[in-house]
């Protein structure tokens, strides 16, 4: 029977501990305007072996696209948050790990699908490692080919070669490419500093001692804050031995204006709380404060130039990122610096 909440409670610690088997796991899934992606997630899910007992907990983002609708009909099973609001990633996480039942939890992102047998692979390989407090799959991308599972640490020398006024000097471009992909091996099996936010799989307990995840962050940095709290307590591990196809960013595409003022929010918050100084973060935010109208410039030449030559799909795409940039630009920065 479909358990559905409206607005459920802000998430605090301790996480609600109800009697389950010992090997149970909430699968917890925040979800805006994905409606068919999710789908292909829940039937991933749902309809293939897994090998545990497991509940799905949805936390829809007042999607518009009929997205909480879909899960309400086709999916009676799934547990349905309906927010009035987007609440952001952390939050509607917390949202969800509030109102689960498993000894595990695996917060998986709506453009994901996952093969039959890999929950078991998680809790087998996390019952063999009781040291080890968060896991990470390897992600594929929809060529098949191993997408980056896992990073170092940001260092903010490392984002400064993202800012376009700075990225020609070439100064900083060590530095972003050892953060980016450098130690990066899709085989290994072993531990790292940061997973990618996809898909992490955590113990309850760990997850409780990590202090569930920082609801400062809505969009962007949350995997970075709750790989480094996970490591306090334990190993962050690679586990290649399991894949998930991740389609990635298709939401974050479609809706720039919410995701690029957040990221660089959550870089913020992540810098702050890794004990970057003030000087430091207020060259970083007027660096990105000046960095925007260069990149809308750049951007809008680059849609001219694809919609000329015929790559009108590139065009729009292009097009997407300077509406976002402006609506950064008007709406945003004040909460930026802020941050």
């Amino acid at each position: 029977m479909l358990r559905t909440v409206q607005d459920a409670p802000t998430f605090a610690p301790p996480c609600y501990a109800a009697s389950a088997p010992p090997a149970f796991v909430s699968v917890c899934i925040a979800n805006w305007n994905c409606r068919e992606l999710l789908r292909a997630c829940l039937l991933s899910l749902l309809e293939q072996e897994q090998g545990v007992a497991l509940e799905v907990i949805v936390v829809d983002n007042a999607s518009v696209d009929g997205a909480a609708d879909m899960v309400a009909d086709e999916f009676p099973d799934v547990v349905l948050v309906r927010n009035r609001e987007n609440v952001g990633f952390s939050k509607a996480n917390n949202q969800a790990a509030r109102l689960a039942r498993g000894n595990y939890l695996f917060f998986l992102n709506n453009d994901t699908e996952v093969p039959p047998h890999t929950l078991v692979e998680f809790v087998e390989y996390a019952q063999a490692n009781p040291e080890v407090s968060m896991i990470g799959p390897r992600l594929l991308g929809a060529d098949g080919q191993p997408q980056i599972s896992y990073r170092t640490k940001p260092t903010i020398g490392a984002l400064f070669h993202r800012i376009s006024l700075l990225r020609w000097t070439g100064l900083f471009r060590p530095a972003y490419y050892r953060y980016r992909r450098e130690t990066f091996d899709p085989r290994a099996v072993r531990p790292v500093e940061v997973l990618m936010g996809a898909a992490v799989f955590l113990p309850r307990l760990a997850f409780e001692r990590s202090g569930c995840w920082d609801e400062r962050y809505r969009f962007g940095g949350e995997d970075l804050d709750l790989s480094t709290q996970a490591g306090r307590h334990g190993d962050v591990v690679f586990f290649s031995d399991v894949e998930i196809l991740h389609y990635g960013r298709v939401s974050s595409r479609a809706n720039v204006g919410f995701s690029q003022p957040n990221v660089a929010i959550g870089y913020v918050h992540y810098f702050r709380k890794a004990g970057v100084g003030r000087g430091a973060l207020l060259v970083y935010k007027t660096l990105v404060t000046l960095d925007i109208p260069v990149q809308m410039l750049q951007k809008s030449l680059q849609s001219a130039v694809r919609y000329a030559t015929g790559r009108r799909e590139k065009a729009r795409k292009s097009w997407l990122t300077v509406q976002g940039l402006w609506k950064f630009l008007r709406n945003e920065l004040p909460r930026f610096w802020k941050a």
